[in-house]
């Protein structure tokens, strides 16, 4: 009852073409295929767009060492909200 047997599986198949007919599952077949190959080419194509992109960055980085800045340091003693001077 847990696992089914080459039997169940025969039968089964032969069902599913009764059901659906060949032509449909050869249709399902190939419109199953076409969307795990666009699914392919476009992880693809995105990687190589992400590598190219790396690649111009790592470039710029290279080419321009003295336009890189420190991250920018908050003044610990300043404050950034406004100050409502008609309460003082």
């Amino acid at each position: 009852m847990g696992s089914f047997s080459i039997t169940h599986w025969l039968i089964l198949l032969v069902v599913v073409v009764v059901v659906f007919g060949t032509s449909k599952l050869r249709n399902a077949g190939k419109d199953l295929g076409g969307a795990v190959k666009g699914f392919k080419d476009a992880v693809k194509d995105e990687n190589a767009e992400h590598a190219k992109k790396q690649v111009v960055l790592d470039h710029d980085d290279a080419a321009h060492p003295a336009e890189r800045q420190a991250p920018n340091k908050v003044d610990e003693h300043s404050s950034t909200l406004p100050t409502d001077d008609k309460h003082h």
